[in-house]
């Protein structure tokens, strides 16, 4: 099981993401445990108050390092779950979230997010914590949407919460290509047809014509990726049927396209005429 604690002012909007949909039976089945944690527990003080205006002066409030801190300590102290082996604040200098992070939290054991909220916590909160991550570069009013981002993104790589094992591997950035299109019936909708190859039962011409779409909308809309996409030869001489040059393959640092096959000469045999 892995544990996701959510350090919050806000629990109730966590609260729909860890009960519904797929991460809701995976709670159910044990897979995954989500505990909302209320940080104005730890105010202790009659107004549950949390946050104070920053030394210095400035707009804004600023959350108590010492409820953090506490908030934090009550998780060591729970005996119903592992302690925290990861304590993570959501902060603008933070590492990016990316695939591959979600991959290395789907291996913890229990992961705990400070969600900040005002003008986010004291800076001495940061020497409470192991990593910082963010979403991208862009200012929300809280943590609590990224937390449930990467509560969605993390969750679904433990085994056993998606119902098809292999299906977050051929997701977008697993390979480090975006995804290719999927279809479904009906088989034509107003002059779009489901692509005959998809229809024709032939595994091998399937997964070619996958890997196809998955490096052409890489190249038209991701081409950044491209660098860290694991190409193989037969990737690259596909990205040359699709307009990359010899020098865009160089600066991806892809391998050469395979050398094509000559043809087989065979032996010329006698005329047959007579001498």
């Amino acid at each position: 099981m892995l544990t996701f604690s959510f350090l919050t002012l806000f629990p109730e909007l966590l609260a729909p993401f860890a009960s519904e949909a797929i991460v809701g039976k995976a709670r159910a089945r044990g897979l995954v445990d989500v505990n909302l944690v209320q940080m104005r527990d730890f105010s202790e003080n009659r107004h549950l108050k949390v946050d104070d205006t920053p030394y210095g002066g400035g707009a804004g409030m600023v959350i108590r390092v010492d409820v953090a801190a506490r908030a934090l300590e009550s998780l060591a102290a729970d005996a119903g779950r592992p302690p925290p082996d990861e304590v993570i604040l959501f902060s603008p200098a933070g590492e990016r979230f990316t695939q591959a992070v979600a991959e290395e939290l789907a291996g913890k054991s229990h992961l705990a997010f400070l969600c900040g909220r005002y003008e986010g916590f004291d800076a001495r909160t940061e020497g409470l914590v192991t990593r910082e991550l963010s979403i991208g570069d862009f200012v929300m009013m809280g943590g609590e949407a990224a937390a449930a981002c990467v509560l969605e993104a993390v969750a679904r790589l433990v085994p056993g919460v998606l119902g098809d094992e292999a299906s977050h591997q051929a997701d977008s950035f697993s390979s480090g290509l975006l995804d290719y299109p999927e279809y479904t019936r009906p088989p034509e909708w107003r002059g779009q047809e489901v692509p005959e190859v998809l229809r024709g039962g032939n595994h091998a011409a399937v997964a070619a014509w996958r890997r196809e779409q998955a490096l052409a909308r890489t190249l038209a809309r991701r081409p950044d990726l491209l660098p860290s996409a694991g190409l193989t030869p037969q990737d690259s001489a596909v990205l040359l049927t699709l307009g990359a040059s010899a020098d865009d393959l160089r600066a991806w640092k892809a391998p050469d396209p395979p050398v094509p096959r000559r043809p087989r000469r065979t032996a010329r045999s006698g005329s047959g005429e007579p001498g």
